[in-house]
């Protein structure tokens, strides 16, 4: 893979953070109510900053949970290896709550596709509002988040890459080709 841009660097991506926070308690007026739910695997540590910033400038506490799709998504069967499935972690009631769902890129949509059959399977929640840090388009089924760090264009032939300080190390977000 070739590194075409870096879109975000580490101090970009606090500051991304604290924005997505304040505009998350704009809309809700606060922390009441209100739950976090990451998808598995960078959006829980994604989400796990959010709450904790939430909590830092809101007080009180803000429930975290993790979502783990594999099973719900439509492109399962089509892969030759069995797919890894990892626990989901939601030890709280989602009913008539506000979740905050989170995951790091929105591209096509059929993720969260998947994590929304996936939350009603768990209980009714009264909203779910999704977080991206980065939505890249080429939507395929009709889904937008309601609060986005960065709009990226790219063509199919480039990926966004997130990496996060809890899995690689480093926060960073690149723009890298997947074209040889």
């Amino acid at each position: 893979m070739n590194i075409l841009q870096n879109i975000l660097d580490e101090s970009g991506f606090d500051r991304m953070i604290s924005r997505l926070a304040h505009e998350i308690l704009e809309r809700n007026q606060g922390v009441d109510n209100l739950v976090v739910i990451g998808l598995r695997t960078r959006g829980e540590f994604v989400a796990q900053r959010l709450a904790a910033k939430l909590t830092q400038i809101e007080g009180g506490t803000v429930q975290t949970g993790v979502l783990d799709v594999t099973l719900y998504r439509d492109d399962v069967r089509h892969h030759l290896k069995q797919p890894e499935v990892r626990a989901t972690d939601i030890t709280f009631d989602i009913n008539d709550k506000h979740v905050i769902l989170v995951d790091d890129v929105l591209f096509t949509g059929r993720t969260v596709r998947s994590a929304l059959n996936a939350l009603l399977d768990i209980g009714r929640s009264r909203t779910v509002q999704l977080v991206v840090l980065v939505d890249r388009g080429h939507r395929e089924v009709p889904i937008r988040a309601d609060f986005i760090g960065k709009n990226v264009t790219t063509s199919r032939g480039q990926e966004v890459r997130v990496r996060l300080r809890e899995v690689d190390g480093l926060d960073a977000i690149d723009l890298v080709s997947t074209e040889a």
